[in-house]
């Protein structure tokens, strides 16, 4: 197996790694990464087999769980009940359950919600230059999320805060202060929700956290701790994808000059399917291995964690003809943007909405949108969102 020696801190390689990936697709599309210390699969082929292989799974195996750190118990208790982390029988439970709550319909239902988000939003724009990111990107996410779970939009910035902080906990170069941050986050996360959650089960709402604590199945109910976790979970996810999914759709319409008609009722949703394959949110999303199995002619023993890179399998042509090209008129083969299989992202559906409805609406409001400076990407990886979009109406 070939090994691939690349920092993820590497400004160059965070700016543009699409570079990298072409390199490894061309070579052996199963490499050791160095840096990470676990096989990575690059492939669009095998990373959709690998997503829906129910060989390999989030859950760290029960012979190899340790005690959380005493530094990381509020963090801990928050990813022990996090769907993203659990397997069957466990996620089967808590997913079904939030599916009772979070439903098409509640989604649609959001649809007037987003575009009186929006109408604040681009009110609010200045003439001159200004980073898109924060007034337009980051807001509405963040206070789409805040009102269907029914807390306070006034909210939005400190909840962001403690988002970011927790999120960061994901990403390469993570230090002992990365984690300090991150469980004072979770403790005040948590206890913010929790009284939340008391209030609801007292006066019940027209909102996502009542109607997560009505969600039952087979006399089955999510406990305080799964559905404050849950609603943690589907914060921080609901806005940090959406968040860098808008900003980089901004950018690679600008600076291909895509036609205004790519943003119409009948070829948005396609528009935004492409930006997802093109310049995808989350760039590796790790399984373990729970049985020695064979990845591409190589062998990743029971217990190895593999490195699912689903922003190279966007750009594979093995799988999209000419991958390096924009191309809001692509009809071509599924990328991988959300996950697949057990671990599909729960909230895809709201995600598409928002941004169906903000480029839109951003476009719209903003016909001679144009970029005053090159964008730039966040030292983040493997997230991969604009640190600064900076624009002029």
């Amino acid at each position: 197996m070939k090994t691939l020696q690349q920092s993820p801190l590497d400004p160059a390689f965070v700016q543009d790694p699409y570079a990298v990936y072409a390199q490894v697709l061309a070579e052996d599309p199963v490499q050791y990464w160095d840096d990470y210390g676990m096989m990575a699969v690059f492939d669009a082929n095998t990373v959709h087999n690998l997503l829906r292989d129910r060989r390999l799974g989030r859950a760290v195996l029960e012979d190899q769980r340790t005690e959380a750190p005493s530094h990381l118990t509020h963090f801990d208790a928050v990813e022990r009940v996090s769907m993203l982390d659990l397997e069957p029988p466990d996620h089967t439970r808590l997913r079904g359950l939030v599916l009772r709550a979070f439903t098409s319909r509640r989604i649609k239902a959001l649809e007037p919600d987003i575009h009186a988000i929006c109408d604040d939003l681009l009110a609010r724009l200045p003439d001159g230059p200004f980073d898109l990111i924060p007034a337009f990107c980051t807001a509405l996410p963040v206070r789409v999320i805040a009102r269907l779970l029914g807390v306070p939009e006034g909210m939005s910035e400190q909840l962001l805060r403690w988002s970011n902080a927790m999120v960061a906990m994901y990403q390469a170069g993570r230090t002992h202060e990365t984690e300090l941050t991150a469980d004072a986050a979770a403790a005040a996360f948590t206890n913010f929700l929790t009284g939340y959650v008391d209030e609801r089960r007292h006066q019940p709402r027209d909102d996502l956290i009542t109607h997560l604590i009505a969600a039952e199945a087979g006399g089955e109910k999510l406990s305080r701790a799964e559905l404050v976790g849950t609603c943690i979970l589907l914060l921080n996810a609901g806005h940090e994808a959406t968040v860098h999914t808008l900003g980089n759709a901004v950018k690679a319409l600008l600076e291909h000059d895509t036609s205004a008609s790519a943003l119409a009722p009948d070829t948005i949703a396609a528009t935004v399917e492409e930006v997802l394959r093109y310049d995808p949110p989350l760039h590796m999303f790790t399984r373990y291995a729970y049985q020695d199995i064979d990845v591409g002619g190589h062998p990743l023993a029971k217990g190895q964690q593999v490195a699912l890179m689903l922003g190279a399998a966007g750009r594979d042509p093995a799988r999209f003809d000419d991958p390096n090209r924009f191309d809001p008129t692509r009809t071509s083969a599924q990328h991988a943007a959300f996950g697949g299989g057990l671990h599909f992202c729960v909230g895809a559906p709201l995600a598409r909405l928002e941004l169906q409805i903000g480029l839109q609406r951003l476009f719209a409001h903003a016909p001679n949108l144009r970029l005053t400076e090159p964008p730039q990407y966040q030292n983040s990886y493997h997230f991969h969102g604009l640190d600064r979009l900076r624009v002029t109406l």
